[in-house]
């Protein structure tokens, strides 16, 4: 367990980071909670009380990563920008996400489209996963279903998909 300070910022202009709270955590605290890692990945732990799991270290360059601090998780901290939190945060080796049933039925009509989601790295697949699984209608979530077998058959990655939905 890796346990630090920091201090709670939020980007002004950031491109699609625009307006997100996050936690910063420099290279040297990211190596103690997974060694040489460049990519993203998930840990388990608290910050200040809460206990948390399954929340993303981002990349953002030359071995430093953030947390992205959604807004539910600031009220249970009771904290916005500016604030300081105490992190104790471990790798969380065991968080999977689960492909839902009704995708991975759609996507195994073309064995392609889900070899193609298959072949991407874990966590762009979670990316796809978590967006669909916020839809809070049945409505929403074909549209969504749709929007990511199209994605498949342009080898779009989760980004590229949803900026081609805001070009449409």
């Amino acid at each position: 367990m890796v346990n630090f300070k920091a201090e709670i910022e939020k980007f002004d202009t950031m491109g699609e980071k625009t307006g997100w709270s996050y936690v910063f955590v420099p290279q040297a605290v990211a190596n103690q909670i997974k060694p040489d890692e460049k990519r993203s990945f998930r840990v388990k732990g608290t910050i200040d009380t809460v206990a948390v799991s399954g929340i993303g270290l981002l990349p953002m360059g030359e071995g430093d990563f953030i947390i992205a601090l959604k807004t539910s998780l600031r009220k249970q901290l009771k904290k916005e920008a500016g604030a300081k939190v105490e992190l104790n945060l471990v790798f969380d080796a065991d968080f999977k996400i689960e492909m839902p049933d009704d995708l991975e039925i759609c996507l195994a009509d073309e064995e392609v489209l889900l070899q193609q989601f298959l072949s991407m790295p874990k966590s762009h697949q979670n990316y796809f996963i978590n967006w669909l699984n916020t839809a809070k209608t049945d409505t929403t979530r074909t549209k969504r279903i749709v929007m990511i077998v199209n994605a498949m058959v342009k080898k779009y990655n989760f980004g590229e998909m949803i900026r081609a939905a805001k070009n449409d």
